[in-house]
C-alpha cells in the first residue's frame, strides 16, 4: 500500500532534510520529489546571509588576544614581585598590585567567534524550508571533519569557506579546498611536517609528519580497503610538505591564510599510488588530489557514507552502486550525485528506521516547536548528548550507525524534558501535531500525547516519539 500524500511529505522533509515545521507538510505534499529538486537548483542554495569573519581574521583575532592576555600577565606578574620586595610592606604598593591582578580579563575571543558561527549554522537549519542543503553541508563537514578543540577559531568559517560553496559543485573543488584550508592544515598537523630533505628539514630536527596524507587516503577519497600503501602514505605526506599556513605574529595583515613554503618542501619526484608526480611545488599536491577524487574506490566510498547517512545503516548495494556510478560518469559532479539519490526508488521505499543523530535531532525538535534557539543553550546541549558541534572524537567525523547513539537516549528523554519545560507556556503540543506533523503520527504516539497530564509532557512525548526520532 502507498504512502499517504502527507506521509511522502513528512518523508521528503524528514529523510532529505532537517524535519517538518509549521506548514511545511502542506507546502510540499502536492510534489515532495520537485520540492527536494528545487531546493539544490537554486544558484546559493546552502550559502549563509550574514558576514562572519574570515578564517584568517578569525586566527588573527584571537592570536592577538592571547598576546594582550599574556601581557597582561606579565604586567600583573611583575606588579606582585615588585610589592613583595617593598621591606616596609607599603600599602600603596600593595594596592598597586591588587589593581594589577584585578585589571578586566581579555575576553575569550575564540569562544565568542565560535558562538557566532554556531549562531548563523542553527538559524540557518531552523529557518529552511526542508533542509536538505543544510544536511549536505553536514555531511560533507563531518566527512572533511575538523575539530574546535584544536583550532576553535576557524572551526565555523571553515565550513563556510572549504564546504558550503562546494556541496552541490564538483568533489575534486572542494577536496582541494578542504586540503589546503589552514583549519585542515593545523589540525592534522601539516603545518609541523618538513621535507627530511628540504632547507628546513636539514636545518631542524623536526621531520615529516604523515597524518594529513593518512586521512585523505583513508578517510577523504579512497577508503581504508582502497588500495593505498605505507608507502604511498610516506610519499604524499611529501608531497604535502610546505603546504601551512602563515604565522599571526609574523604577518599582521595575511596571518592565518595559506602559504606554499618551498624551505619545507621535500624537494623530487614522488611516486603515489604507482604514478609519478614531478616536483612542481604546491602543483604537485594539487595533481595527486585531482587523481584521488577521480579514482574509482573514491566514488564507491563516497556513495557508501551518503546512502549510509541518509538511508540506512546497511547501505543498499544497488543504491550505493547507482550513486557511484553516477559520480565516475559526471567526474564527481555532487549535485548529479545528489539528484541520483533524490530519483532513486530505493531512497524512498526504505523503512524510516534510521535513527537521528544528536544534532539532527535537536534541529528536527526546535523546528516542530517553532522556537528560536540560543547559540551558547543549543551548542550545550549538543555536547550533553555526545556530539558536541564541531568536535568530533578523532578525524573519522561522528559515526552514522544505531550503535553509537542508541545508548544516549536516556540523555535525549532529559534534554526533551527540560526543552518541553522550557516551552510549554507558549507551544501547544496539539498544535504542533495539527500545524507541523500534518496526521503523519501514529495512532500510538497520538494516544500517548493526549493521555498525558500537562503539557509539559505532551510535548515531551511528542519529541521522543518514533516520528522525531527516527527518519
Amino acid at each position: 500500500m502507498g504512502r499517504s500524500a502527507n506521509a511522502e511529505a513528512a518523508l521528503a522533509l524528514s529523510r532529505f532534510g532537517l524535519g517538518p515545521r509549521r506548514g511545511s507538510i502542506e507546502a510540499v505534499r502536492s510534489d515532495p520529489r520537485g520540492a527536494l529538486a528545487a531546493e539544490i537548483a537554486r544558484p546559493l542554495a546552502g550559502a549563509l546571509d550574514i558576514t562572519l569573519p574570515t578564517s584568517a581574521q578569525a586566527f588573527r583575532t584571537v592570536a592577538d588576544a592571547n598576546a594582550e592576555r599574556r601581557a597582561r600577565q606579565i604586567v600583573a606578574a611583575k606588579a606582585k614581585r615588585a610589592a613583595e620586595s617593598m621591606v616596609d610592606g607599603n600599602e600603596a604598593a600593595g594596592n598597586q598590585s591588587d589593581a594589577a591582578m584585578a585589571a578586566d580579563p581579555v575576553p575569550d575571543a575564540g569562544r565568542r567567534i565560535y558562538l557566532d558561527e554556531a549562531q548563523a549554522r542553527i538559524n540557518a537549519a531552523l529557518n529552511a524550508q526542508i533542509g536538505l542543503a543544510e544536511r549536505l553541508v553536514w555531511f560533507w563537514s563531518n566527512h572533511f571533519c575538523i575539530s574546535a578543540n584544536k583550532i576553535q577559531s576557524m572551526s565555523g568559517a571553515y565550513e563556510r569557506e572549504a564546504i558550503r560553496p562546494h556541496i552541490l559543485g564538483r568533489f575534486v573543488d572542494m577536496l582541494q579546498a578542504v586540503v589546503r584550508h589552514p583549519a585542515m592544515l593545523f589540525y592534522l598537523d601539516n603545518t609541523a611536517s618538513l621535507g627530511p630533505n628540504s632547507v628546513a628539514g636539514i636545518n631542524r630536527t623536526r621531520g615529516l609528519n604523515e597524518n594529513l596524507a593518512r586521512e585523505i587516503l583513508e578517510l577523504h577519497t579512497l577508503g581504508v580497503r582502497g588500495g593505498y600503501s605505507q608507502d604511498d602514505v610516506i610519499a604524499f605526506a611529501k608531497v604535502l610538505t610546505g603546504w601551512t599556513l602563515i604565522p599571526a605574529g609574523d604577518n599582521p595583515e595575511h596571518g592565518g591564510a595559506f602559504t606554499f613554503n618551498r624551505r619545507l618542501h621535500e624537494p623530487g619526484t614522488q611516486i603515489v599510488l604507482a604514478k609519478a608526480y614531478d616536483d612542481r611545488g604546491v602543483e604537485q599536491g594539487q595533481a595527486v588530489l585531482n587523481d584521488l577524487a577521480a579514482h574509482p574506490a573514491t566514488a564507491t566510498h563516497i556513495a557508501t557514507k551518503l546512502v549510509r547517512h541518509f538511508i540506512a545503516d546497511e547501505p543498499p548495494q544497488p543504491l550505493v552502486e547507482k550513486l557511484a556510478r553516477t559520480f565516475r560518469d559526471t567526474g564527481g559532479d555532487l549535485k548529479a550525485v545528489t539528484e541520483a539519490l533524490l530519483t532513486a526508488q530505493e531512497a524512498w521505499d526504505a523503512p524510516a528506521t534510521k535513527l537521528r543523530r544528536p544534532g539532527e535531532w535537536v534541529v528536527a525538535m526546535v523546528r516542530a516547536a517553532g522556537t528560536p534557539a540560543d547559540a551558547a543553550r543549543f551548542t550545550a546541549g549538543q555536547a550533553t548528548l555526545g556530539e558536541p558541534l564541531w568536535r568530533p572524537p578523532s578525524p573519522r567525523g561522528y559515526t552514522d550507525d544505531e550503535g553509537t547513539w542508541i545508548d544516549g537516549m536516556g540523555r535525549r528523554l532529559d534534554i526533551a524534558s527540560f526543552f518541553a519545560e522550557r516551552i510549554a507556556g507558549r507551544v501547544d503540543p496539539q498544535q504542533v501535531m495539527d500545524a507541523v506533523l500534518g496526521s503523519t503520527l501514529s495512532a500510538e504516539t497520538v494516544q500517548a500525547v493526549k493521555r498525558a497530564e500537562s503539557r509539559q509532557q505532551a510535548l515531551a512525548l511528542l519529541f521522543m516519539s518514533p516520528e522525531l526520532q527516527r527518519r
